[in-house]
Order: C-alpha cells, then sequence, then structure tokens
C-alpha cells in the first residue's frame, strides 16, 4: 500500500512538473490569455449578483510606455533588473516588521508577483508560496527580464475587472499604453497595492501623495535596459 503511494507521488510529481515547464516555455512566446485571478473575480461577481466586469487586452512590450515600466519599477520593485527573482533585502525587512507586529509589507519583487498572477491564485499558505518561489526560478531562467515585464504590465490587476496597462490606459485615460505619461503611469502604479479600492483619477491624498513619490523615484533611475 504504502509503495503504491509513493509511486502515484513520484508520477504526479513527475507530470508536475513537465505540466509547469511546458507552460512556461509556452508563455514565453504566446501571450497569456487568461489567469487564476481573472476567473476568481469573475466568480465572486457572479456570486455576489454583480456585472461581470473584464478588460483585459494584450499588447506588446514596445507598444507599453517606458514610463509605465519605470513606474512599476519605482513603486514595486527597484532591484528588478538586478537581482534573479528574489530581493532577499526586502524579504528580511517584511519579517522582521511582521515579527514586531507592524503593518505586514510584502517583500515581493515583480517576478514574484508575476509568477503568482500567472500560475496560482492568491494566498499566504506555505505551499502556496513555495510553489511561487519555484515559477518564480523557472520564469527567470526562461522569459528573462523583458518577458517577465511583458507579462507583468499584462496580466496584473490594475483595477476592478481592469488586467494589464492596456485596458488600465483605456479605462482611466482613454488613450492606449503607449501614450501614457509620467504622470499617468504613476497613477497606475500608485494603486497597484490594493487596485479595487484606490483610483487613479480623482485620488485620495494618500493616493496623490503615492504618485509623488513614484515621479520623484522614477527620476533617480537610469536607463531601462533588459
Amino acid at each position: 500500500m504504502i509503495a503504491k503511494i509513493f509511486r502515484f507521488l513520484f508520477k504526479a510529481a513527475l507530470w508536475f512538473f513537465a505540466i509547469s515547464i511546458f507552460l512556461v516555455i509556452l508563455f514565453k512566446f504566446v501571450p497569456v490569455p487568461f489567469t487564476p485571478l481573472m476567473g476568481i473575480r469573475a466568480m465572486e461577481q457572479l456570486k455576489n449578483s454583480e456585472e461581470v466586469v473584464y478588460s483585459h487586452d494584450w499588447v506588446p512590450l514596445e507598444e507599453i510606455s517606458m514610463q509605465m515600466q519605470r513606474a512599476v519599477i519605482a513603486s514595486e520593485d527597484g532591484k528588478f533588473l538586478t537581482h534573479g527573482g528574489f530581493d532577499w533585502e526586502a524579504i528580511k525587512k517584511a519579517r522582521e516588521n511582521n515579527a514586531k507586529g507592524k503593518k505586514m509589507k510584502g517583500g515581493s519583487t515583480i517576478s514574484q508577483q508575476t509568477a503568482k498572477n500567472v500560475f496560482l491564485w492568491p494566498g499566504r499558505s506555505y505551499v502556496r508560496k513555495g510553489l511561487e518561489a519555484y515559477f518564480t526560478f523557472l520564469i527567470e531562467l526562461v522569459w528573462g527580464k523583458e518577458r517577465i515585464m511583458e507579462v507583468y504590465l499584462n496580466s496584473i490587476e490594475m483595477g476592478n475587472g481592469v488586467y494589464g496597462a492596456q485596458a488600465a490606459a483605456q479605462v482611466y485615460f482613454q488613450k492606449d499604453a503607449k501614450n501614457l505619461t509620467a504622470r499617468e503611469a504613476a497613477s497606475i502604479a500608485a494603486i497597484l497595492p490594493n487596485p479595487r479600492e484606490y483610483k487613479a483619477t480623482n485620488s485620495s491624498r494618500y493616493i496623490n501623495g503615492r504618485k509623488d513619490k513614484i515621479q520623484r523615484v522614477m527620476r533617480t533611475l537610469g536607463p531601462i535596459e533588459y
């Protein structure tokens, strides 16, 4: 009986590794059409008898303003271009703050957020975090920084039913993502910690302050070279 269980687990692990590697290789070349979070949000809206809101338009990275790329690096992951997928210093600080009972601060990089959004579900369990680390390692190895940024800016939640920079640019500023200004890009980046609650336009004082801070950091960034 025990031998059968081990054989089953071994085969399941082999299938998992095969499928996960296949998907990572596939999405290196093919746009990600749908993510688990998109499905979860749609189910939540149906459960609450709300209209299902969904806006997602994939565009190549060259059709997304460099200002938008600079804004998310400034706001979400200042070491994106140099780390190997994990910002160990930020992770250490997050653990220290959590141990002290302070408000939880994330140590997730853009690579980790991309892995979570494309392949996994929201949550903080050890299993999910372990899988997040696994997929982060894979996409850093297979995709590289430019593709990670492209998938990130096309897949993450940027509002209620709004996914990706192109959809966000259309919803908030009635323009294409390639035409976003520095202030508009900072406005979108400023709401990413809680995009269903914060507003990119007609924002609160707190979000306007975040926009100002993001723009200040953007001006200190050097050239973005993938």
